[in-house]
């Protein structure tokens, strides 16, 4: 897994290198000033790159407040605090070429090869600030300025998590690092200012350095810090080591959060070869890391090669910032459409114009509800920001009201079910047809639904077959699947051999325990999880119909707030479920199999999997894989942390076993993990 640079373009002529340096001026004062910048990292880091070579083959045409050679691009906040030392920003590299031609250059530099190793560290994405401590008080916060002037910013000081008012001895230093909202917080930050009746932060570096800036606010907004550097201060020599490692032990030693104790961690690397398959753990890691970052450092460690190699203008030489592709991009927004969900629900999806994001070329988002549209202001030929994390459906975040041209058209809400023609219901955030769950809207998604896999499992059951099904009147919800005869089955698939197939499938699905069932109904509010919860609580069909509010709220993992509607479309649905008895279907949820004397093999562990299952696994899907792990007395988990036991890494595991290897969490082959739960596999 690599990265690379946008393609170079060339700027034609003086005239395109003056737009373009005006454009550049422009979103980095919009960058450092309100946030709400008119090109994203990418377009701006590739139109920087367009300037610089412009200006090497035309040095008589440079200008004087070119963004090329100044840290921030020249327009970063410039106070008057003096720094103790430079407070530069880094280079850029943006794949393992360049990444290789910068540790070349670094040999040159200092005459031979490096010592020490390189170290990796996550390029945060927030803003750069100095801590000035004095006899172990936190006593100033200095921004970074142009590099030799800073804004003074202790205002903040007793905000930041990670950045404690008093050190565990009383030394006086100054330790260099990131302040941002991990996403966490962004969210709360949101919720608070809404609640303020402010605007909420578009992303969490605007949100970080509004925050640091503000002053006389009615509420406080927690942000985070995590140190990558330390100096001396007032002449004080208080730091000990020969490396950079060494030193941000020592910071940690004094109570401060660094780099090497976040999730994405501090690691040292022999090789350039080595940096580059650490760059890839991160980038596999990104999307679960509890904080936005956009890219990954690399510098020497030794700090007898660092003073070797020396300093530019605007950055060191012996580190560079690898960047990483986007999961925040700008793209026009060209339609919304309105499907109808499972639920009956009408959901509004962003038409975009085609943008490459994380890795991913990306058509289509979330636009959540018509009420997240009007308080986004969003219209139709709007420049978006467009964000993504691993594998959450794109969303948009945020209109980049600059570029608007005054051609752009009001979204144009639906009057009536897109689906069937019929009312809308409007009456909450989530527009739905105003026919619900009986009516005929949602047939289609819920029929694919419930016969899904983890639902009723009836195999070969397409959405094709389904939807000759459907449009014959066979079926009119998911009761009807089970009174199918086999002459309505061929007519719909056209083929008597498949509809032998079929016909065992759905008997074989009468006999699917409760859980199944219940989840092939698609409650609002519920999915597999929750349905094996309430089928363990209530065990029949009867006992779930008949339990009021109250009795469903005290079920396992069912916020209180969603039992209403949970217990709002059972009784719609009661007609259904009354069928689905009718044609044999099993109403009850099989005791648990009693566990053999004494503790399982996996008694007391967390266990995550990962990846496909093959062999003595295979056709396992995660849920079925829960249900093994908590068979041999384990309980199973989506997501690695500090606590994980072991994860099961099956094929294709992606950024869940490479944070398991970070942390030194116990990997197990698929082999090793059948092998451990043999007596519970049947």
């Amino acid at each position: 897994m690599t990265t690379t640079a946008a393609p170079a373009v060339s700027l034609a002529d003086r005239a395109a290198y003056e737009r373009a340096v005006d454009t550049a001026l422009a979103a980095a004062t919009a960058y450092y000033g309100d946030g709400e910048t008119t090109l994203d990292d990418v377009s701006y880091d590739e139109l920087t790159r367009q300037i610089a070579a412009y200006e090497r083959q035309h040095p008589e045409h440079v200008r004087a407040d070119s963004p090329t050679g100044k840290v921030g691009g020249g327009a970063a906040p410039v106070g008057d605090v003096a720094h103790t030392v430079p407070m530069l920003s880094l280079d850029n590299v943006f794949n393992a070429e360049e990444l290789a031609k910068w540790a070349a250059s670094l040999t040159r530099r200092i005459g031979g090869p490096v010592t020490g190793g390189y170290v990796r560290e996550p390029k945060f994405d927030g803003m750069a600030v100095a801590a000035r401590y004095r006899t172990g008080r936190l006593v100033q916060l200095v921004g970074r300025g142009d590099g030799l002037h800073g804004e003074d910013l202790s205002h903040a000081i007793g905000t930041i998590v990670g950045l404690p008012e008093r050190l565990a001895v009383d030394a006086t230093v100054e330790i260099r690092g990131e302040v941002l909202l991990t996403r966490d917080q962004f969210q709360k930050a949101n919720e608070i200012r809404l609640a303020h009746k402010a605007k909420p932060f578009s992303n969490a570096r605007n949100g970080t350095a509004g925050t640091l800036r503000a002053k006389d606010r009615p509420y406080v907004i927690e942000t985070t810090f995590f140190a990558y550097g330390a100096v001396g201060l007032d002449g004080v020599d208080f730091l000990r080591g020969d490396t950079h490692e060494a030193v941000m032990a020592q910071v940690h030693a004094l109570g401060v959060q660094t780099s090497a104790i976040s999730d994405a961690g501090l690691r040292v690397y022999a090789t350039v070869e080595e940096v580059q398959a650490g760059i890839e753990e991160i980038q596999r890691l990104r999307a679960d890391l509890p904080f936005g970052i956009d890219g990954v450092v690399v510098k020497a460690n030794d700090f007898v090669v660092q003073n070797a190699a020396g300093f530019g203008t605007r950055h060191p030489h012996w580190a560079t910032a690898y960047k990483l592709p986007p999961m925040q991009r700008q793209t026009r927004l060209i339609g919304v459409e309105w499907n109808v969900g499972k639920t009956a629900i009408i959901a509004p999806r962003a038409v975009l114009e085609p943008v490459e994001l994380d890795g991913s070329r990306v058509r289509y988002a979330t636009l959540n509800n018509p009420r997240f549209i009007r308080d986004l202001d969003v219209k139709i030929g709007d420049t978006v920001v467009v964000s993504k994390a691993g594998d959450v459906i794109p969303r948009i975040e945020s209109v980049v009201v600059d570029k608007r041209t005054g051609e752009e058209t009001p979204v144009v809400f639906p009057e009536a079910c897109p689906q069937c023609g019929g009312e809308v219901n409007t009456s909450g955030e989530r527009w739905e047809c105003a026919e619900g769950v009986n009516g005929s809207c949602g047939l289609l998604p819920a029929l694919k639904y419930a016969v899904g896999r983890d639902q009723l499992d009836i195999e070969g059951l397409g959405g094709t077959y389904l939807e000759a099904l459907v449009a014959s009147g066979a079926v009119r919800d998911v009761a009807d699947l089970f009174t199918l005869t086999h002459q309505q089955l061929a007519e719909a698939t056209k083929s008597t051999r498949r509809a032998d197939a079929l016909m065992q499938q759905i008997e074989a699905a009468k006999q699917k325990p409760l859980n199944r069932i219940f989840c092939a109904l698609g409650i609002k509010c519920t999915g597999r999880t929750l349905s094996k919860e309430i089928a363990a609580h209530f065990k029949t069909m009867d006992a779930i119909r008949a339990a009021d509010v109250e009795a469903l709220a005290a079920v396992n993992k069912l916020a209180p707030a969603n039992a209403p509607k949970v217990a709002a479309h059972l009784a719609a649905l009661g007609p259904v479920i009354d069928k689905l008895a009718e044609a044999g279907v099993n109403m009850t949820e099989p005791e648990e199999p009693a566990k053999a004397t004494g503790p399982g093999p996996l008694t007391g562990a967390f266990v995550v999997v990962t990846g496909g299952m093959t062999g003595a696994l295979a056709g396992r899907n995660r849920n079925e894989m829960n249900d093994l792990i908590k068979a041999a007395g384990g309980e199973p988990s989506g997501s690695v942390s500090k606590k994980t036991t072991y994860l099961v890494a099956g094929e294709n595991a992606g950024s869940k076993l490479a944070k398991a290897q970070q942390l030194g969490t116990k990997v197990l082959t698929e082999e090793e993990f059948a092998a451990m739960v043999a007596d519970y596999l049947s």
